[in-house]
C-alpha cells in the first residue's frame, strides 16, 4: 500500500496526508480519524518531511518497528528511482537543446508553486501580529547573511523562555555530504519547501559544491516525481557524486525522520497537549516561512531572467490561486511553453 502510494502520491504534502488518511482511516480502517489527526499533530512538532513521518508512524501503528521501516522504505522509494533516473538523463542530457528549453520553461513554474505553498502556509501559520514579526524578522536575517540554523535556534529559545516565564572541494567527500544532508534533515521544521533555505545556505553558499541553476533543476526534478520534496537531496546528491551520492543524501535526509518517529511516537498525547510546545512551535514555523520567504526571493532571481519566464511565473500564480491545479500539470505546461518558445 505505501509503495503504491509513493508512486502515485503527486501533488506535495497536504496531498500527500489526504491520500493516506483514505487509504487508512476510510479504506482500510486502520486507524480513527482522531488517531490520524495524532500521527499529523506528532508530525508537526517534529523536525523532517512531515507527510512521511506520518507514514512511517502509521507503519509503527501497524506493525511496530518492523511496519516503520517498511512504511517509510516503500513511501520514499518510488521517488528516489525516479528521481535518480531523471538525475542521471538530466546530467548526460542537460546541454540538449530541447531538455534545456524544458528546464527553462519550467524554472518559473517552480517559482510560483512555492510563492503559492508560501502563501497558503502563512494563511494558516501567521496567527497573530507576533509570528508575522517573527517571519519578517528571519527573512531579513537569512539576507543579512545569518544562518538559517542560528535564526530558528534563537526563536525557539527566545519563545521557551517567553513561555516559562509567562506560562571536498572535489572529489567530494561522501561522509562529509551524508553528515550535511543528515544535519539538515535533525532541524528542519516546517513546509518541505523550507528545505530550499537549508540546501542553498549549505552546499551553494557554505560549501560551493552546488550553482543556483542546479538546486532549481533539482527541484524541478523533485516536483515531476511522485513523493516527499526531500527526494530533491537525492537528485542533488547524484549532482555531487552520481548513484553513490544520491543513495549517501537520501538516507541522511529521511533518517532522523524514522529515528525521531521511533523515539516520539510513544509520547504523542503529551507533546499534542503542551501548550509551550505548541507555543515554540508556531514561532518556528512562523520562522520557517521567513526563510522561505528569503530564499524564494533569491531563486526568483535566477530563474525570471526575461520577459517571457516572468509572464510564466505570473501565470502560473493565477492559475495556482485561481484553478487549484495539480503543480504536475503546470510543470508540464512550463516545459512545453520552454520548448514552444525556443522553436518560434
Amino acid at each position: 500500500m505505501f509503495l503504491r502510494l509513493g508512486a502515485t502520491s503527486f501533488g506535495g504534502p497536504a496531498a500527500h496526508i489526504a491520500m493516506l488518511r483514505q487509504e487508512t482511516v476510510n479504506r482500510l480502517g486502520w486507524l480513527t480519524d482522531t488517531e490520524f489527526l495524532d500521527t499529523v499533530s506528532a508530525s508537526n512538532l517534529i523536525p523532517g518531511p512531515n507527510s512521511t513521518e506520518v507514514a512511517i508512524h502509521i507503519g509503527r501503528r501497524r506493525a511496530g518497528i518492523p511496519g516503520l521501516i517498511v512504511a517509510g522504505v516503500c513511501f520514499i522509494l518510488p521517488a528516489m528511482i525516479a528521481v535518480i533516473g531523471l538525475s542521471w538523463f538530466y546530467t548526460h542530457y542537460r546541454n540538449l537543446r530541447p531538455i534545456a528549453n524544458v528546464f527553462y520553461g519550467v524554472k518559473p513554474v517552480i517559482i510560483a508553486i512555492i510563492v503559492q505553498a508560501l502563501l497558503g502556509l502563512a494563511s494558516t501559520s501567521l496567527k497573530n501580529k507576533y509570528l508575522i514579526v517573527i517571519a519578517t524578522a528571519a527573512c531579513i536575517a537569512l539576507h543579512t547573511g545569518i544562518h538559517e540554523l542560528a535564526i530558528l535556534a534563537i526563536v525557539a529559545l527566545l519563545t521557551l523562555r517567553l513561555s516559562s516565564s509567562q506560562l571536498l572541494s572535489a572529489p567530494i567527500a561522501l561522509l562529509s555530504m551524508f553528515l550535511s544532508f543528515l544535519k539538515i534533515g535533525s532541524v528542519l521544521f516546517g513546509s518541505g519547501y523550507v528545505l530550499l533555505a537549508f540546501l542553498r545556505t549549505e552546499f551553494i553558499e557554505r560549501r560551493g559544491w552546488l550553482t543556483e541553476t542546479q538546486l532549481l533543476d533539482a527541484v524541478a526534478i523533485g516536483q515531476l516525481t511522485p513523493g516527499p520534496l526531500f527526494t530533491t537531496a537525492t537528485s542533488l546528491g547524484y549532482f555531487m557524486a552520481g548513484l553513490p551520492g544520491a543513495i549517501v543524501a537520501t538516507v541522511g535526509i529521511f533518517l532522523p525522520a524514522f529515528l525521531l518517529v521511533a523515539i516520539t511516537a510513544p509520547l504523542i498525547p503529551k507533546m499534542r497537549n503542551s501548550r509551550t510546545l505548541s507555543v515554540c512551535l508556531d514561532a518556528v514555523n512562523a520562522a520557517s516561512l521567513g526563510l522561505m520567504a528569503a530564499v524564494t526571493i533569491q531563486l526568483t532571481r535566477s530563474s525570471v531572467v526575461d520577459i517571457f519566464t516572468g509572464v510564466v511565473a505570473i501565470v502560473s500564480i493565477l492559475a495556482l490561486r485561481r484553478f487549484s491545479l495539480n503543480s504536475t500539470w503546470l510543470l508540464l505546461a512550463g516545459a512545453l511553453a520552454g520548448l514552444a518558445r525556443t522553436t518560434i
